[in-house]
């Protein structure tokens, strides 16, 4: 095994955490030996930051961006479909010109188009996608790598051999996430209060992410109880004002970047997962990269009691509650602060749990997969 090629439609550097994730597997392959290739989209980028640079990764593989038609911000959902056209396109003519051992990715339609010529293709597949749009690079993949059992289980009732699927969560930066400062110090760094206790979601704010039940549920908690969001795109964080701005408890931070997450994570008294179970994306198929690296933080943990959540953590590393629940939810995060000893024992085994799932360990199982396919 010498050589990825690495296929992601994705403006790099993102504010979406598929850029974390991109770049961190492409670092992690590389670690293991690995020559690594990234294959991108050359797009107009709000961020001007060198990606390397910000994702906080090593410089030990290449980038390489291709054409496309990029009116994604003029046309919308048109420029969309035409970006990604032109993308599947572009990065496949490229690929043709190129021998590796793999080409992986997590765009199906390039890589779609890909598997008609190469036959060491593999798709990461993060959603479940209709059967006519991906039936022939299912077909014609070497094999498929998917996030949650739950996935697993809907490729499966494709048609899709069993032996075919490998299943591979998330992963955390654990150097990054295990640090060793104290909550007081963390909060003088973000400026977070320390006369409160604190509440805190990362991710964006869309309903299937369950930010609205949680701030439902900020409105039920006392004074003495700040929930602190961060992140969101500008349009949601603006309509977050305005169905939440008047929740006296409610501090919403934007965006930030995600070297400083780590300092946020440290500075909480309970972090919240409270995934929706109204969409299957979120009761089922997902597998939140906020998930591990609320683990590696070593602060305790409220989360939906959602299956694709229950594939991770179990009621000794973290607090249930029932989803869209915002009753639920702020009695149980009242539970959990009234109870020190039992949130930091349920904190530090997650924190124990969390070294299964390193960026290293997720490129060392793929990489090994590799070799067994090619060794038969």
């Amino acid at each position: 095994m010498k050589k990825i090629l690495y296929i992601a439609n994705a403006r790099i550097p993102t504010e979406k955490a598929h850029g974390v994730a991109i770049m961190k597997m492409c670092e992690a392959f590389a670690l293991e030996g690995i020559e690594v290739e990234l294959v991108v989209p050359k797009r107009s980028n709000p961020i001007k930051d060198d990606p390397f640079t910000y994702y906080g990764v090593e410089r030990n593989f290449k980038i390489t961006k291709v054409p496309v038609i990029d009116l994604v911000s003029q046309l919308g959902k048109a420029g969309f479909f035409l970006e990604a056209g032109t993308y599947a396109l572009s990065s496949t003519i490229y690929c043709l010109l190129k021998k590796a051992d793999a080409f992986y990715g997590r765009d199906e339609l390039a890589l779609g188009f890909m598997s008609l010529c190469k036959k060491n293709v593999i798709w990461e597949a993060h959603t479940a996608k209709k059967k006519w749009l991906v039936r022939g690079l299912l077909t014609r993949c070497l094999f498929l790598v998917v996030i949650s059992n739950g996935l697993k289980e809907y490729y499966k009732s494709l048609g899709i051999s069993e032996n075919k699927i490998f299943v591979a969560p998330s992963g955390v930066d654990l150097e990054k996430f295990s640090i060793e400062t104290s909550k007081q110090d963390a909060r003088r760094a973000t400026g977070l209060p320390q006369d409160k206790k604190i509440i805190l979601y990362t991710g964006h704010l869309y309903s299937w992410k369950g930010a609205d039940v949680l701030a439902e549920a900020a409105s039920k908690l006392g004074s003495d109880i700040v929930t602190v969001f961060v992140g969101g795109t500008e349009k949601d964080i603006a309509n977050f004002r305005r169905k939440y701005g008047n929740i006296p408890n409610i501090m919403l931070l934007r965006h930030r970047a995600h070297g400083d997450i780590p300092l946020l994570l440290k500075a909480a008294d309970v972090l919240v997962i409270p995934n929706s179970a109204k969409e299957e994306i979120s009761r089922v198929y997902t597998s939140p990269m906020k998930l591990f690296e609320y683990m590696a933080s070593g602060t305790p943990m409220v989360a939906s009691d959602l299956p694709s959540v229950r594939e991770i953590l179990d009621d000794s590393t973290a607090f249930f509650f029932k989803s869209d629940d915002a009753e639920n939810l702020a009695r149980v995060i009242t539970r959990v602060l009234a109870h020190e000893k039992k949130r930091e024992d349920n904190a530090q085994r997650s924190l124990e749990k969390a070294k299964q799932y390193s960026w290293n360990n997720r490129a060392m199982k793929i990489i090994e997969l590799l070799k067994r396919k090619y060794t038969r």
